[in-house]
């Protein structure tokens, strides 16, 4: 069975180094400090870079050798993300002939905000020669609608990209950016919080070994681990607000095998 390897600890000051040691300058002379909300909820531009997250969730990745990432969302993180894969290509790719992966070292972002899209575009497009990002970003843009799964009331995109990831980030949709509603129902509300189900719909494609983490969005989390299916390890990083899934699943077949060998050789 898989283990998650977690990332090591590091102060706020080695987290500033590693960033600078990556070039990735722009993500520590952004700004880091609340921007300006219309309320509690609702805030008028996107969050500035928590570098903490992003040296996690790039730790994760490497750590644990993943080869096709599905982000729920997008951001700086999404730039994290291209620059981990790319680094994992440029030392796997040769070892990766025994994977049954069609999407080797690619990223697909999910996106319900045409705007925050184009940003993510633009500042991946910008770094790519600075990072020599070498994989395939792959940009995606779709509505998403208030629905029910199992009789429960959530949201749901109208549209997945067409990929079978290993590593999964939850970190969308905007709650507040859904369309419909369902018995009068919708989380276009200040007292409401994200529902997604999508993870949900493709739950049984997903092979052993597989990781969501989620940022925040703890009830969310409870609905995802209240529908599961299938066996999945569950952690809380409670300082980092970070939950954690692995698909705990006996192996598929001789390709999930070897799929899992990949992720545990050094």
């Amino acid at each position: 069975m898989y283990k998650i390897k977690y990332p090591l600890k590091k102060n706020l000051k080695e987290i500033k180094l590693f960033f600078k040691l990556k070039k990735l300058d722009e993500i520590l002379s952004s700004n880091h400090d609340s921007l300006k909300k219309v309320n509690e909820m609702i805030q008028i531009k996107p969050y500035g870079p928590d570098i903490k997250d992003l040296y996690q969730l790039y730790s994760y990745v490497i750590k644990n050798k993943r080869t096709t990432i599905l982000e729920f969302g997008s951001g700086w993180s999404s730039l994290v993300f291209a620059l981990a894969l790319s680094e994992l290509k440029k030392k796997y790719f040769k070892k990766t002939e025994s994977l049954r992966r069609n999407n080797l070292f690619e990223l697909f972002i999910l996106e319900n905000e045409k705007k925050y899209l184009n940003i993510t575009k633009k500042r991946i497009n910008k770094l790519k020669k600075k990072l020599k990002l070498n994989i395939k970003v792959n940009y995606n843009f779709s509505a998403a609608y208030m629905t029910s799964f199992n009789n429960r009331i959530c949201t749901k995109y109208q549209k997945l990209p067409l990929c079978n990831p290993d590593f999964i980030y939850l970190d969308g949709p905007d709650q507040f950016n859904i369309k419909g509603s369902v018995n009068g129902v919708s989380t276009r509300h200040n007292d409401m919080m994200p529902m997604t189900s999508d993870i949900l719909s493709i739950e049984h494609f997903l092979t052993p070994g597989t990781i969501i983490i989620s940022d925040g969005r703890a009830a969310n989390v409870k609905f995802l681990k209240d529908n599961f299916q299938r066996k999945w390890a569950y952690k809380h990083d409670v300082k980092n607000d970070q939950h954690m899934f692995c698909l705990k699943d006996p192996l598929l077949g001789k390709y999930n095998k070897n799929q899992v060998k990949f992720y545990s050789q050094v």
